[in-house]
């Protein structure tokens, strides 16, 4: 494949140039991976007679591959970052695709494993080549503008389930197959339409740990802990507890799909105007009170209006995930972001491969309390943001760090 100087890009037609790959790929995950997670909880419990236990082991199985993202060092020994993550995204559109063709225990295990492989290798990778490819000046409208992409995708997708569902009479396999395999055809084209990007900062290849990115490190671990419960057990609720069907929750997706591509690219704007530590402590300030919000439909019996609202909420102050991309990139060594990219979504899923699993059976026998402890994991993330100073750079990660401190290894 032909490589091309990242310095040279300009010169580029503007289809060709790395803005348009990454907002292609923007595109590309969503149809995948948004649709499966829209159609899954509705999927399992009506085909494979899922309860809180399964739903918990499945998620559980599904971080696996995000808990070896370490992994990702070892292959690009042997691989460019531009092609793993294209037969990433590949992976992850065909195994979507063919997903109601397995609708056991053990075949759904198996297939939502080989599509999260997809899934969180190309995530590594992708936000590799994102803070490699964009300057620290630009990273956070750009990358609150590649959200609203992905979502205005998404909403397309969701919006046609919506209309159509019924309608159309439209079964999971063909949702599942029209979703993975646009999926896997805009893969395909990244890989053979785009040069490869050559930057002149050349990758460590190995695993890098060093003890002035502690504080990223702590936050990337309570961000994948209250992910998890968010990802695994909101949208539960909403079918096991309120009886929302396919259409309903679809619709609840395409509300925050929305507001994403409203809010996104404020959010970047927001980010590079106050600052990262801000903007994560308003982010976690708003968990804590949803999540407890979320506890109280159990414990006080509140209703299904202020659930769908505490949905969408929740789902609105995730957006704001982007700041911690662009800490960790403004304390960074430019050789150190591929291999810390995949050290960062290990740690980021230390705690989504027990969390489901134990979370699941004590859903059984209280979900308020599982609520209640995501509450208290979004608490220790606001105590660590306390600990951003208001301009990172090397030498400088937390307000521990003197200004005029080299930088340590």
């Amino acid at each position: 494949m032909k490589t091309y100087p990242l310095e040279d890009v300009d010169q580029l037609p503007v289809w060709r140039r790395p803005i348009a790959y990454l907002v292609l790929t923007a595109i590309a995950l969503p149809l995948a991976f948004a649709t499966w997670s829209a159609l899954l909880n509705n999927f399992v419990i009506e085909v494979a007679q899922f309860d809180g236990a399964d739903i918990g082991m499945l998620h559980s199985v599904r971080e696996i591959p995000g808990f070896l993202a370490v992994g990702v060092i070892a292959v690009l020994l042997f691989v460019r970052e531009q092609v793993l993550a294209m037969v990433s995204l590949i992976l992850l559109g065909v195994s979507t695709a063919v997903t109601a063709h397995f609708p056991s225990l053990g075949g759904i295990l198996t297939i939502t494993f080989l599509s999260s492989v997809g899934f969180h290798y190309f995530e590594t990778v992708n936000q590799s080549l994102q803070l490699q490819w964009l300057s620290k000046e630009r990273a956070p409208k750009i990358l609150g503008i590649l959200g609203a992409v992905g979502s205005a995708a998404t909403l397309v997708a969701y919006g046609l389930i919506v209309l159509l569902w019924e309608p159309l009479a439209l079964t999971y396999n063909i949702v599942f197959l029209l979703s993975g395999g646009s999926c896997a055809l805009i893969a395909l084209y990244c890989m053979f339409g785009f040069p490869q990007f050559e930057n002149k900062v050349v990758q460590r290849r190995e695993v890098v740990l060093r003890k002035r990115y502690w504080l990223y490190y702590a936050l990337e671990f309570f961000a994948g802990a209250r992910r998890q419960i968010f990802v695994v057990f909101a949208g539960f609720m909403l079918v096991e507890r309120f009886g929302f069907d396919v259409h309903e929750v679809t619709g609840l997706f395409m509300i925050n799909l929305v507001a994403n591509i409203a809010l996104s690219p404020m959010f970047g704007g927001l980010v590079a105007r106050f600052g990262e530590r801000r903007m994560l402590l308003i982010e976690y300030t708003g968990l804590v009170l949803v999540f407890l919000a979320y506890g109280g439909i159990y414990f006080f019996n509140w209703g299904v209006l202020l659930a769908m609202v505490l949905y969408v909420v929740d789902h609105m102050l995730f957006a704001l995930k982007l700041a911690l991309k662009t800490y960790f990139q403004k304390i960074a060594d430019p050789s150190d972001i591929a291999p810390t990219a995949a050290v960062a979504f290990t740690i980021n899923h230390i705690a989504a491969v027990f969390l489901p699993i134990l979370l699941g059976l004590l859903w059984v026998v209280s979900p308020a309390a599982v609520f209640f402890a995501a509450a208290g994991i979004a608490c220790g993330s606001f105590l660590l943001a306390l600990l951003i100073p208001r301009h990172p750079t090397p030498g400088y990660e937390t307000v521990f760090s003197g200004r005029d401190l080299a930088v340590a290894e």
